[in-house]
């Protein structure tokens, strides 16, 4: 009798956002990198030389990881004023974050579950 074989799972190399500790996959997260030169650019294809640190997709966390410098702190440099103004350019074109569903909402959902469960 032959063994069935199993599929290889791929590995999905995972990271972790400076701003809200978020673990995703690699290639959910935006890649910023401090360049040999001094630069800090965002790296589009993942593969520029330098240091780097991740970034969720969300305005949130780029303004929290600008605002509290925790970009500067994962690259160990300071921005420069001509950087800054290129990742505020960036910065625009990110759509405003999703509201957070409300508690009315998800303790609605939880009541009308309870009385189905209560009336069977």
């Amino acid at each position: 009798m032959a063994k069935a074989q199993q599929k290889k799972v791929k590995h999905v190399p995972m990271r972790t956002c400076v701003a809200c500790r978020e673990s995703k996959a690699k290639r959910e997260l935006l890649r910023v990198v401090r360049t040999p030169d001094g630069h800090v650019v965002l790296d589009a294809g993942g593969k520029k030389a330098g240091r780097g640190a991740y970034l969720c997709a969300r305005l949130s966390c780029w303004e929290t990881a600008l605002k509290r410098k925790r970009l500067e702190s994962e690259l160990e440099t300071t921005i420069s004023a001509e950087d800054r103004a290129a990742l505020d350019a960036f910065i625009a074109t990110l759509p405003p974050d999703e509201p957070a569903p409300t508690e009315k909402v998800a303790g609605k959902a939880t009541a009308t579950r309870q009385k189905a469960e209560n009336a069977q």
